[in-house]
């Protein structure tokens, strides 16, 4: 079964991306999470994101399109990035998540993806 890690991140935490003192220590733990995953097998895809200021929301009223810069929602953590893991059950998603570098400074979001039409 598919799953998505969704990683939220806290400002806090997303503040080490320019902190010249935790910057590498930040990417380090990222890149032996990722690494961990990639050789395990269980690891699809994924990808991280750049920042909320560089998204743009989009929603459709009346059909008249409103194009809003920036993220949809304003709360205090952000989506980081995500991965899409093929595991044989929650349980196996859960045990993942909990060692994503964010989840002691945010979250991560578990989600089940949706099989293909006909499968």
């Amino acid at each position: 079964m598919h799953y998505m890690l969704q990683f939220y991140e806290n400002p806090e935490e997303r503040g080490k991306h320019h902190d010249p003192a935790r910057v590498d220590a930040y990417f380090a733990g990222w890149t032996a999470f990722i690494g961990k995953l990639a050789q395990s097998g269980t690891m699809v895809s994924g990808n991280g994101l750049l920042p909320p200021d560089t998204a743009t929301t989009l929603r459709v009223k009346d059909g008249k399109r409103a194009v809003v810069d920036g993220p949809f929602a304003d709360n205090e953590e952000i989506l980081g990035g995500y991965v899409i893991l093929d595991v044989p059950d929650l349980d196996t998603a859960l045990d993942w998540a909990s060692r994503v570098p964010c989840v002691t400074a945010g979250s991560v979001e578990i989600r089940p993806i949706l099989p293909p039409p006909g499968a």
